[in-house]
């Protein structure tokens, strides 16, 4: 399957880029991407959440009426989670959320989320740009030339290059990252896909091991 490169004005080149049907046309597999996405949330929960229990709460032990005769329920200390200020019957604790994905797995996942958004028309190639300094009236102005101004984008970049990064960074609608760093929960996130052209083949090459 061929892609035409655009340039930054969002002309087409002369130029196509061969996408490797391996990777960007495989059949979708809904539940290993669910899984690294499961597992993308998960690593970003803190889990420093805390609720004390009975025996963490600051107050008296001294049993605060007699076991009989008082009509109502036998109870034998203000900490008693039935009472106000009580402590909480198996709260929450500190815990780690992550686990563990294999690496094949998650390169289904990629290829799977890759190709689904090759059904869906959602991928564009643009030729590699870079900025001297960080310039966000620069890096919108591509964006309104791809007509993605109003679009949720991410866009992936062959290396590194903090100067477009920091162009991007105040803006909510678009995510810039490294090849390395993709993932499928961001090209899910994403209503498009921008492939800077130096890019595919990376991906190609990290996804066809």
């Amino acid at each position: 399957m061929e892609l035409t490169v655009l340039d930054i004005n969002g002309k087409e080149t002369a130029r196509k880029v061969t996408l490797d049907e391996a990777v960007f046309g495989i059949t979708p597999s809904e539940h290993t991407v669910y899984l690294e996405v499961k597992q993308y949330l998960a690593n970003q929960r803190q889990g420093t959440h805390k609720a004390k229990e009975r025996n963490e709460i600051a107050g008296s032990t001294r049993k605060i009426k007699k076991q009989k005769g008082t009509g109502t329920a036998r109870a034998g200390s203000i900490k008693n989670p039935l009472f106000k200020g009580g402590g909480r019957v198996f709260g929450p604790v500190p815990r780690d959320y992550s686990f563990k994905l294999n690496k094949t797995q998650k390169r289904v996942a990629k290829k799977s989320a890759l190709s689904q958004k090759m059904q869906d028309n959602a991928i564009m190639i643009v030729e590699d740009f870079s900025f001297d300094a960080p310039k966000t009236k620069d890096f919108m102005q591509i964006l309104n030339n791809l007509g993605l101004q109003d679009k949720k984008s991410l866009i992936v970049l062959g290396e590194s290059n903090n100067f477009v990064y920091l162009s991007s960074r105040n803006l909510k609608q678009v995510n810039v990252v490294n090849y390395s760093e993709l993932t499928s929960y961001d090209i899910l996130n994403a209503s498009d896909l921008v492939l800077v052209e130096s890019s595919i083949e990376r991906i190609q090459e990290n996804l066809s091991k």
